[in-house]
């Protein structure tokens, strides 16, 4: 068995209530410049929360300036605030784009590496400054994962991946769920789901983590329809937000393949979010790999529900099934072409794909240029 590593914060806390909790541990920490990054939408939400921090002689400046996947412009901008304010600890409370940003600032606060330094898998190698991650979608599993995805200036995404970047403290509450529009709430649903499946499926997968990825692929497979159908039904949506966090403790120790190494190219070209991307690929992307290692494949398939069938491949094939119908009942497209991509961009779009070998690498079955094309007019 090989060797896994994995690094969670060092206080996750989870469930309904979640967020009064932080305000008293953070008190207790007795930090006095809170630099905050949130988003417009949680204004109502945070006050009184916020109000409660004040109210002990902390210092608080909000930055709601992360409104879609950040730029390296975006945290520069981000991170000066920061800078002048003094800050002596960070919070992000919103989704995986806010939490991304909160994290490298918290990094970048005091370090003395550059930005280009630390950019790839464990160039990162210091932060002195706390951070606490609160997400309001079920979606990146940011809080507790070592990942930040950033935008450079030629569009690509590029990932800084480290251990310093796993955030000191996470609280997941599904309350903060509850106003997330069913768009949103199925988007990042399919992504969390994503992030467990790959890492199940996974050349370098282990028994470790699959634990978390098969329990992650399965409570999200069963409640996120319900999360979508009713944004208030609290049991949903603290299930799909436990397979979310489930799915970011996935992401160090394994991380994801082909699926999101395709869906990249699509946010670049066409500006599709992120979770959207994975679910427009990912059913494709499992039928190709299921030629590789149907055995894993008919596992997910148990796990969504399928009945076994005469052989894995029949059993794993029918687990494609069931995943194009969640997609279709939470109310997001299915294809490629639904989507508005074009069908002559798809060599542009394989030729993106196939420059993300951080993620093909990890890819059960090899993905070469041709293979990425006819991936991609399969989902189309």
């Amino acid at each position: 068995m090989r060797e896994i590593v994995v690094l969670n914060p060092n206080r996750v806390v989870f469930g309904e209530g979640s967020m009064q909790r932080f305000v008293s541990d953070f008190v207790e920490k007795g930090f006095k410049r809170m630099f905050l990054l949130s988003i417009v939408e949680l204004r109502t939400t945070l006050a009184p929360f916020l109000e409660e921090l004040k109210s002990h002689g902390i210092a608080i400046i909000t930055d709601e300036s992360i409104v879609g996947e950040p730029t390296f412009d975006d945290f520069s901008a981000v991170l000066l605030k920061a800078k002048d304010f003094d800050a002596d600890s960070v919070v992000g409370i919103g989704g995986g784009s806010v939490l991304d940003v909160a994290k490298l600032v918290a990094a970048q606060l005091k370090n003395t590496q550059t930005l280009d330094e630390i950019k790839g898998i464990g160039n990162l190698k210091e932060r002195k400054i706390y951070v606490a991650c609160i997400p309001t979608t079920s979606g990146t599993g940011s809080e507790v994962s070592p990942n930040a995805i950033f935008v450079n200036n030629l569009g690509e995404k590029v990932g800084i991946i480290s251990p310093y970047l796993v955030p000191d403290a996470a609280y997941i509450d599904p309350v903060l769920t509850v106003s997330l529009p069913k768009s949103v709430t199925a988007a990042t649903g399919i992504d969390a789901l994503t992030h467990c499946l790959e890492a199940y499926t996974n050349k370098f997968a282990h028994p470790f983590v699959d634990l978390y990825a098969l329990e992650g692929v399965r409570i999200i497979a069963k409640y996120l329809k319900r999360a979508c159908d009713d944004g208030t039904d609290l049991e949903a949506r603290s299930q799909v937000a436990l397979g979310s966090m489930y799915g970011g403790m996935c992401l160090g120790p394994v991380n994801t393949a082909a699926v999101h190494a395709l869906s990249y190219p699509l946010g670049v070209e066409y500006h599709i979010p992120h979770g959207l991307s994975n679910a427009l690929l990912l059913p494709y992307v499992m039928e190709y790999n299921i030629e590789a290692d149907a055995s894993k494949y008919e596992r997910i398939a148990e796990v969504l529900g399928a009945e076994k069938k005469s052989n894995s491949r029949e059993t794993a094939l029918e687990g494609v099934k069931i995943m194009k119908q969640l997609i279709v009942d939470c109310g997001l497209p299915i294809s490629l072409s639904e989507a508005g991509v074009k069908e002559e961009l798809i060599p542009q779009l394989a030729a993106g794909a196939i420059k993300v070998q951080r993620l093909l690498k990890n890819n059960i079955r090899e993905i070469a240029v041709d293979d990425a094309i006819a991936i991609y007019k399969a989902a189309f």
